[in-house]
């Protein structure tokens, strides 16, 4: 039997300790002979990564103990931090980027218990010190290649990146030196390299500012000599308005890349002649999906080539699934199961392909795909139920009408609690999340962040707004010199509409977000008075600032595309910056900030606060230390998701003496 109560006051075994304990999901899929290892979120061990090793009797066990954190701060995002060498009779050796020194250490698990990892590049002196991600290893070298990151001086832009060969004999712990330098520093931003089968030649990707690696890349081949050194680099693929975001090689050596040079990212293939000419690319599949996504990382996989000669492929028009591609024939068969959400980590050996993915009511878990059967299984991470399902929101995707009649993607998460409904003709409030980015996408998939919310009776609406990704190049153009207008517009159309159809309640809707939707947060409550308060965390404030030094190398142009170039259109800095029209907003807002975030700094959210003070606005600051962009440790979850609620309590008028209460200032 259901019992009425106020929405938001639902008793809830989803409790922030919970979601906490739950938040992030494995990454980082290799195959090590037949075994499959990842990396993994730790919440209650500081939120560290771990590496985790899946055995072929199918044990699995988790390899370095804390305080090790497999996790480069190679663009700050990171990338691959680890890859491992198959060394049948003798075993693995590992080699990974560990957090709090960014040193490459090389590790034999298998070779007893006083196994330690050794350290095989130094410690820099200047700036980020020396940073490595996407390592390659090389045997017949005795090396390892991968991405270098070098700062060259203390400011953010004060770096140079380009591939590199590190010896695997430990002789370049201590000095720089013996580190070989592989690429000519052509690009300011380079992926790490894919050696073809037979060893000659190698392909990676690079590009420039002002554009972002969605915007335009180039792929660039080289021959590989027998002392290893890489010649003759040439552009085969990319341009400036060209976004190449994977390059990679099937069994037989011939070129596959994912562009988008048709509006949606597709997959292509080139054969390689013998004297190193590249024919025409052909595509595999042609499709108004995408068949890859926004490169933020180094090292992401959205396809991975079988032996066997099919290609396991993710795809789809916004979430991407599974499925296993036939290059002569175009024909597309997709992985069965419940996963509707597929991250872009994929590894094969043999037959079997590995992936992470999560659906609409299950978590993010190791899926192995044997291609010879066609079944699908869990082999790591898998997904249990805390709690009774039942506290899971009925999630749906749907498609909203934004200004000018344009469309607009989002996920609706509506309350539901088994025990619980609300009172007769009573609609819930409902929160609006803005995804980070902005050049991303929010998943259709179980995050029990949102039924922390739901199960209470809050309404959850994740938009996906104009220029997010999954959904062509001109959907996430859109914001192309718009941020901070159609962001935001997008966000209350579909906040509105579900206001207009009765499904939310018009006087208790909320805005959240974090990272770029902290920005469309804030500036939803400067240009709107949709919204009867607010959640902005660890965002971006002050556009002036960060395009002047106050955010980190790789997004430190992004806003010539996204706003325009700083010195051709000052006022829209002016007229878009929430810093800047801190009068305009009436509604109370909860800031919530990593005091060591170097991408959007406390520094903008405290000049944002003195603003603020004395205005007569409700609001809190909560600042997190030992956090940076993107909170990790249990605790700090805790913490945020409990004061977030208490916002909510206090704006919406329902009881929450389970959670601390929120001290506003004024």
């Amino acid at each position: 039997m259901q019992h009425q109560a106020a929405h938001g006051s639902w008793a809830s075994p989803v409790d922030a300790a919970l979601a906490a304990a739950h938040d992030g999901r494995p990454d980082f899929l290799g195959a090590v002979g037949d075994e499959v290892w990842w990396t993994e979120p730790r919440p209650a061990e500081g939120g560290r990564r771990a590496l985790v090793r899946r055995h072929a009797d199918g044990t699995v066990r988790t390899l370095l103990p804390p305080p090790w954190n497999v996790r480069s701060r190679v663009l700050e995002y990171g990338g691959r931090p680890w890859a491992a060498l198959d060394r049948p009779g003798t075993g693995p050796l590992a080699v990974f980027c560990h957090f709090p020194d960014q040193r490459l250490y090389a590790y034999e698990p298998d070779a007893g218990p006083d196994a330690a990892p050794r350290p095989l590049t130094p410690v820099s002196p200047v700036g980020g010190g020396l940073r490595w991600s996407d390592p390659l290893p090389v045997p017949a070298l005795g090396e390892v290649w991968c991405v270098l990151e070098e700062y060259t001086g203390p400011g953010p832009g004060d770096v140079r990146r380009v591939l590199a060969a590190v010896p695997l004999d430990g002789s370049a712990a201590e000095d720089r030196a013996a580190v070989r330098e592989l690429s000519d520093g052509r690009h300011r931003f380079v992926t790490g390299p894919r050696l073809s089968p037979d060893g000659r030649h190698a392909v990676w990707l690079g590009w420039d500012h002002p554009r972002m690696p969605w915007d335009g890349t180039e792929a660039v081949l080289a021959d590989v000599t027998p002392d290893g050194r890489l010649e003759n680099a040439r552009t085969v693929a990319g341009g400036p308005e060209e976004s190449v975001p994977q390059a990679d090689w099937d069994a037989a050596g011939r070129l596959l890349l994912a562009s988008d040079r048709s509006g949606w990212w597709n997959l292509y293939r080139a054969e390689l002649a013998a004297d190193g000419t590249l024919g025409p690319a052909r595509a595999l599949c042609p499709r108004e999906e995408e068949f890859a996504g926004p490169l933020w990382q180094t090292g992401l996989t959205w396809f991975r080539a079988l032996d066997s000669g099919p290609v396991a492929v993710l795809h789809g028009r916004g979430d991407a699934v599974l499925g296993l591609l036939d290059p002569g024939t175009g024909t597309l068969a997709d992985a069965p199961g419940p996963w509707t959400a597929w991250s872009p980590t994929l590894a094969a050996h043999g037959t079997r392909v590995y992936g992470v993915a999560a659906g609409i009511h299950r978590g993010a878990e190791i899926v192995e795909l044997d291609t010879a059967t066609g079944r699908t299984r869990v082999v790591g991470s898998p997904h249990t139920d805390p709690v009774d399902p039942a506290h899971y929101p009925e999630s749906t995707a749907r498609v909203f009408t934004g200004p000018g009649g344009r469309e607009v993607h989002a996920h609706v998460h509506p309350p539901r609690n088994p025990a619980f409904t609300g009172p007769d003709g009573a609609l819930p409030p409902y929160v609006v999340h803005a995804h980070g980015g902005p050049t991303g996408h929010a998943a259709l998939a179980l995050d029990l962040e949102i039924a922390y919310f739901t199960s209470r009776g809050i309404g959850v609406v994740e938009v996906n707004y104009g220029g997010s990704t999954g959904y062509g190049r001109a959907y996430r153009e859109r914001l192309r010199g718009e941020w901070g207008v159609v962001d935001v517009e997008d966000c209350a159309a579909v906040a509105l509409a579900l206001a207009a159809e009765g499904t939310a309640d018009p006087a208790r809707l909320a805005v959240r977000g974090g990272s770029a939707g902290g920005w469309t947060s804030a500036a939803s409550l400067v240009r709107t008075d949709v919204y009867a308060c607010g959640t902005i965390i660890y965002p971006v404030l002050d556009l002036k600032g960060w395009a002047t030094g106050e955010t980190h190398d790789f997004e430190s142009r992004y806003l010539d595309g996204l706003v325009g170039p700083l010195d051709e259109v000052p006022e829209r800095y002016a007229e878009r910056s929430p810093i800047e029209h801190v009068d305009r907003i009436t509604a109370p807002f909860l800031l919530l900030q990593g005091l060591d975030d170097v991408i959007c700094p406390p520094a903008q959210a405290e000049r944002f606060l003195a603003r603020t003070a004395g205005r007569g606005v409700p609001h809190a600051y909560l600042a997190f230390p030992g956090e940076g962009h993107g909170f990790r440790g249990a605790d700090t979850m805790v913490r945020a998701l409990e004061a977030e609620l208490a916002l909510y309590a206090r704006v919406f008028g329902f009881d929450r003496p389970d959670v601390p209460e929120l001290e506003l200032r004024t």
